[in-house]
């Protein structure tokens, strides 16, 4: 019996000669697991700390439900690798969905301490997996020189899910109640269940191909920059997505919490365009983090705008320039960054710089809710935001220390960036000029 072609090995060959992302086998069913994982998530992230509240539930338990998934989540992202080499990217995602979407019934038995913690911490388990194998499987699944475009098109499809799913959630929870959404996230998260048996097989990747005899770097050199540029830019997505709706009911009662809803969806609307510019831009001059700093300063200067409106109690219509600006900043950082770490790696080595990016993601979001609402205790929201911009501009910093100490970094050895000359269109490289020269 011939077997289908997506249950084929997906081989070397096959993907060097794709000319497209979107004639790569298994893109597709991999983004519609993605938007699942994602949207499972977002949908009842804003859901269930208020049904804890709704329930006669403590603050402290609302907000745990949230850290309790968060910490769950990390935790898993730093064993998946092994789990990847060990199992393969279509049973972790197969697990994965079922931990994320089918615990999510559990809710509807009520917000016993007990029962909320137990099931967030199963679906952050879940999520955490779903999110290092879907990132990482891309640099599997499409050649070198479209990994930019790829990855993009992957930010599109995370970015969309969230942008319907954050707002839908109360919104279908004031309509029809808690128990209907909590099916429908159950439901969500089991589709990446469905389509994972359409990714194709992949075999393991051989570490000894990564042959590091004659030059080793420690792997913090090389990896320390992304990270940080990421984390310190995601610890102010934690300011702005928990306290900006709030910034704006003081500001302007009559607008009040939907335009600041209006606000995050112009935020994600932006990111979401600038990951795939980034990854455009990437895929054209072969090299990752080109556009890292400019984007950087446009998050900084977002943040900032934050800051002074709230200060000079200005229009809140200038608060549309600064998510405009901070989305932008925010999408393009993580596509720069992660692709950074994916050239700065060997191949064998994806699963680690996938699970390295989440790491930094979802600590800086987890960080930046958790000790800017602290700061809040003792100042305003026009300080707190001033010094949210601050920590992004530590990371442009951190990234132009990195530029100019980089030119007399040592090479990376087997790293899919010196890979990449070998699959260069002739003629790519004319004019350069070694070093010195």
């Amino acid at each position: 019996m011939i077997r289908a072609r997506w249950s084929q090995v997906l081989t070397t060959e096959e993907v060097n000669a794709i000319t497209s992302p979107w004639k790569a086998r298994g893109l597709v069913p991999t983004l519609i697991a993605v938007a699942a994982a994602f949207g499972a998530w977002s949908l009842l992230l804003p859901v269930v700390p208020t049904a804890v509240l709704d329930a006669g539930g403590s603050e402290t338990l609302a907000g745990g439900s949230t850290g309790a998934f968060m910490a769950a989540t990390v935790i898993t992202q730093i064993f998946v690798p092994k789990l990847l080499r060990r199992f393969g990217y279509r049973a972790v995602i197969a697990v994965a969905s079922l931990l994320l979407g089918l615990p999510a019934l559990g809710y509807a038995l009520g917000m016993d301490p007990v029962i909320v913690i137990t099931v967030s911490v199963i679906r952050g388990i879940g999520f955490g997996a779903l999110s290092v194998a879907e990132a990482a499987i891309i640099t599997e699944l499409v050649p070198l020189r479209l990994l930019g475009r790829t990855a993009g098109i992957f930010g599109l499809s995370v970015g969309f899910s969230q942008m319907v799913a954050l707002p839908s959630g109360l919104a279908l929870a004031d309509r029809v109640g808690y128990e209907p959404v909590y099916v429908l996230a159950a439901a969500i998260g089991l589709i990446g269940l469905v389509v994972c048996v359409r990714i194709p097989t992949i075999p393991a990747a051989d570490p000894t191909t990564a042959d590091l005899s004659s030059v080793r770097v420690p792997l913090w050199r090389l990896v320390a920059v992304p990270m940080i540029a990421l984390a310190l830019v995601t610890t102010a997505y934690g300011a702005v997505t928990n306290f900006l709706p709030i910034s704006v009911r003081e500001l302007d009662p009559t607008a009040g919490a939907a335009f600041g809803g209006v606000l995050l969806a112009v935020m994600n609307f932006a990111a979401m365009f600038s990951r795939y510019y980034a990854g455009a831009v990437l895929d054209r001059r072969g090299v990752p983090g080109t556009v890292l700093i400019p984007f950087q300063v446009s998050a900084a200067a977002g943040i900032f705008i934050i800051a002074a409106v709230i200060w000079a109690e200005a229009s809140v219509w200038w608060l549309l320039l600064a998510a405009l600006l901070y989305g932008a900043g925010f999408g393009a950082v993580q596509n720069e960054s992660l692709t950074m770490l994916f050239y700065r790696l060997p191949k064998s080595k994806a699963s680690e710089a996938s699970a390295m990016w989440n790491v930094a993601f979802d600590s800086g979001t987890g960080l930046g809710s958790t000790v800017y609402g602290m700061m809040l205790t003792s100042m305003t929201m026009a300080p707190m935001f001033g010094v949210a911009g601050v920590v992004v501009a530590v990371g442009i910093a951190v990234t132009v220390a990195d530029l100019v100490l980089g030119r007399n970094r040592v090479a990376e050895v087997n790293n899919l960036a010196v890979r990449l000359k070998s699959v260069r269109a002739p003629g790519r490289d004319r004019g350069y000029k070694r070093p010195g020269r």
